[in-house]
């Protein structure tokens, strides 16, 4: 039977309206893997004739969550980051996208510098999805072509979020929707 958008948004303003925490986004983080199986969404939303770019799928007028796809057309790695005050949930539609999670190793009293090291890394592949908790420090590695769908807890344009240069040790704001 198929899923379409439409039920996975009903679907997770059901599931983060019953458990705004970590219960309620893993049920939109299973949701969205079974989402992501559909061929259908797949096409419509992420397949080779959708316009590159981020494109907002819905944004919740009372959760505050949004759904975004991100069709991406070069590869990029991106540096350690967070997403602020929101989690996140990344859904992969098509090739794949390394992840890495990583650990702060200072206590974030200079908003300047960071130091950051690698805890975890593994693949999504299509139909995979992961959950990032606010603030969880994480990086991306996608090739050319991959194409995601990406859950977060609110608008990453009007929060603050910063990435960490681990050769510099710098910190800095992030800016508005770019495929993190």
């Amino acid at each position: 039977m198929a899923y379409t958008l439409e039920e996975f948004c009903q679907d997770c303003r059901r599931h983060l309206g019953e458990d705004p925490g970590p219960g309620g986004r893993e049920k939109v983080r299973r949701d969205l893997e079974r989402l992501l199986h559909m061929p259908e969404f797949v096409e419509e939303y992420c397949g080779p004739g959708v316009e590159r770019g981020v494109r907002v799928l819905y944004d919740d007028p009372d959760l505050g969550f949004q759904v975004l796809s991100h069709i991406n057309a070069g590869a990029r790695v991106s540096p350690p980051h967070d997403h602020g005050a929101s989690w996140a949930i990344y859904g992969q539609a098509t090739k794949y996208t390394d992840m890495t999670e990583w650990e702060r190793l200072d206590d974030g009293s200079d908003p300047a510098r960071g130091e950051v090291k690698p805890e975890k890394s593994y693949r999504l592949s299509p139909g995979q999805a992961g959950i990032y908790a606010d603030g969880k420090i994480h990086s991306i590695d996608y090739p050319d072509d991959a194409r995601f769908v990406r859950v977060t807890g609110t608008n990453l344009d009007v929060i603050p979020r910063i990435a960490f240069n681990t050769e510099t040790g710098a910190v800095k704001q992030m800016g508005p929707q770019i495929a993190s």
